[in-house]
């Protein structure tokens, strides 16, 4: 085998980012022009800025990485309207390119690197300050190596956007689709955290169970729009009561929770859970203005508070426990409403 095909074929085999398969081809390319610089560049039509991503310089000429110009003054830029890949003499046919001059640029060979849609991603080109000609292959290998460079492209962009589906996918499971805050299964993962991480600090852990008092009755009386939208209004308002070390989530139906990092071991917790209740039922207590114009005055949540010690309770039975000290809240406003 050929020995730049062999090289060639060893790049493209073992390369795993774009970078990786670039730089060889950089190197190659300048054996086949014996052009000084070789680089790959990248085009933002939107910016109107072309973008040198690699470059690899063997004498005086220097194309720096990261160099960005704007794309109308560019050499690449007048060989694709004019369809001209190869020059020897560019003072002679653009010598209105500042960004030419300033490079110092005599020779000058250029091949868009097209994706399979059709559109330019960029430029693979060569240069030199010195008048050179290219052999009769030269085209062809520079049309063979910006296509391998535009499968590359198309692969990691393709990858980035799988990435980027997975990640939604995973956000979008942890996330209760009506009032975007977590769902039950994010909470668990989330007071199992904090758990840890109070046994290692010695420290407590806060746990609320909140249940909307009468949803039932709205949802009958008003229909279940106003059902969502008492939800989420609450949603809203439960965000804007927590510190940065809080979290609540729903937990399903009418019921949210929350959790968060309690007093040391051996201080007296009940004042933290005073006024944690006190902060949650005043955080449900809300105004929601109906879709017939009508306001729905809702007087807020029946609310359990517990602070527990991570030794000695598993997130299931802290969720419990809270959940029973909402039900004893719950009763407790009950007898007020009744006396």
């Amino acid at each position: 085998m050929d020995p730049l095909l062999s090289r060639l074929s060893d790049s493209v085999v073992q390369a795993k980012t774009l970078e990786q398969l670039t730089r060889p081809l950089l190197e190659m390319l300048g054996t086949i022009t014996r052009l000084e610089s070789t680089y790959l560049t990248t085009i933002d039509l939107q910016r109107a800025v072309q973008h040198v991503l690699f470059s690899r310089n063997t004498r005086k000429m220097q194309i720096p990485e990261g160099l960005t110009v704007p794309w109308g003054d560019t050499l690449c830029y007048r060989a694709l309207k004019e369809g001209r890949m190869f020059t020897a003499d560019v003072q002679g046919c653009w010598g209105d390119s500042d960004a030419a001059a300033a490079l110092g640029i005599q020779t000058y060979v250029s091949m868009p690197v097209r994706l399979s849609d059709g559109a330019v991603y960029g430029t693979l080109c060569a240069a030199s300050a010195e008048p050179a000609e290219l052999s009769p292959d030269t085209e062809k290998m520079l049309q063979l190596f910006a296509s391998i460079i535009a499968q590359q492209v198309e692969r990691e962009h393709l990858l980035e956007e799988l990435q980027r589906k997975n990640s939604l996918l995973s956000t979008m499971a942890l996330i209760d689709s009506l009032t975007g805050l977590p769902n039950r299964r994010a909470l668990f993962d989330e007071l199992e955290r904090l758990q840890a991480r109070a046994r290692r600090s010695h420290g407590q852990v806060m746990v609320a169970f909140l249940d909307l008092d009468g949803f039932k009755q709205v949802n009958d009386e008003h229909g279940h729009e106003a059902g969502d939208a008492l939800l989420c209004a609450i949603a809203g308002q439960l965000r804007l009561a927590l510190r940065e070390s809080d979290y609540v989530g729903r937990f399903g139906g009418d019921e949210f929770v929350f959790v968060g990092p309690g007093p040391q071991k051996g201080q007296d917790s009940a004042e933290a859970v005073r006024s944690l209740r006190h902060r949650l039922e005043e955080a449900t207590v809300c105004r929601v203005t109906l879709a017939d114009h009508r306001t729905l005055e809702y007087p807020g949540a029946s609310v359990g508070v517990i602070c527990v010690d991570p030794e000695l309770c598993t997130a299931d039975l802290a969720i419990r426990h809270a959940d029973q000290a909402m039900y004893a809240a719950k009763q407790e406003r009950r007898m007020v409403v009744h006396h």
